[in-house]
This record gives C-alpha cells, structure tokens and sequence, in this order.
C-alpha cells in the first residue's frame, strides 16, 4: 500500500533513494506513510496510538484529517497541502485523487445516515463536499465545489450544489500512474 501511494504522489517514480527524498519534501507522501502503518497496526492499541499521536502532529502540520480507520484502497493520491476531512466510516477505492479542501463524511440524520462508499479511480476536486450513506461509482468525476448527497453512478461527471450529473466522459485525463 505505501509503495502504491508513493507511485502516484510523485508521478511514477520509485526505489528507495526516490522514496526518502520524497518523504522529506513531500508531505502527502510522509502524511500517507504513517497513516498507512497505523492502518496496518490497528489492532495492536499501544502501536496504534502511538502512530495516532504522530498523525495528529502531522494533521496540524498539513491539514489532511484522514482517519487510520477509514477504509482506504491503494493509490491515494493528496495533490496538495491544505484541509482534506474523511471520516472514520468512509470506504474509499483504488486510484483516488482528492484535492485540498475536499471534505468525506457523515450524515447523522435523514434518508442517507452514514458515510460514503466511493469507488475506483474517482478524482474529487477541491473544496468537494461528500457526505451521506451513499454510492459514488467507479470512474467519476466531481468538480471543485461540488456537494454530493447523492449516488451517483459509474462514468459520471458531476458538478454544482447540489451536485448533478453533467456528462458521462469520467476520469479520462484525470487519473494518472494508475497502480
């Protein structure tokens, strides 16, 4: 999982020497490394909270607010620094990107209580809102500013708030180095 996110937070580049300099400059590739190895070591509870600790920092450091117990696929790509909320209860694909500002989350009252499932090779733009017990599909697009309270299907793009399916051309030019 850390060699996949690394892939795609620095454009395809890999090995050890790629990798440390990219964990000193890059702070989506450092954030990722420790949210990953809390992920992995979730159920260890010193280790865990340990690692949670060094999250917290590194949340007030570069604003990503990613929770170790989000269910999160391989590939994750944070394009920049800056505020990006995913709840706990979200489930996310594989070869996501999801730009600074974005927001992931819950809803806890109302016909969609509980959290998203967003699927493959989704690019959610910047200041996007998520939120609600709903399906996003696999090869969707959501535009910068976009609020999604509903599903949306496969191969969408949707934009506006409320969110509304404007075409079905997808990610195509969006997700690149795919893992």
């Amino acid at each position: 999982m850390i060699r996949c996110d690394f892939y795609r937070n620095t454009s395809g580049k890999s090995g050890l020497p790629s990798f440390i300099v990219a964990y000193l400059f890059k702070p989506s590739v450092r954030y990722l490394f420790w949210i990953r190895l809390a992920q992995y070591y979730k159920k260890h509870t010193l280790i865990f909270k340990m690692f949670r600790l060094l999250l917290k920092r590194y949340s007030y450091k570069f604003g990503y607010q990613i929770h170790p117990l989000a269910e999160i696929g391989k590939g994750l790509h944070l394009r920049y620094i800056g505020m990006i909320l995913v709840n706990p209860g979200v489930k996310v694909g594989n070869n996501v990107n999801i730009q600074a500002g974005a927001i992931i989350g819950q809803v806890n009252r109302g016909k969609h209580l509980g959290c998203p499932v967003i699927g493959d090779k989704v690019w959610i733009g910047a200041y996007a809102v998520i939120v609600g017990s709903i399906t996003i599909g696999n090869n969707v697009l959501i535009a910068p500013n976009s609020f999604v309270t509903e599903s949306i299907p496969d191969n969408a793009d949707v934009s506006g708030n409320p969110a509304k399916i404007i075409n079905f051309s997808g990610t195509k030019g969006y997700i690149e180095h795919e893992v």
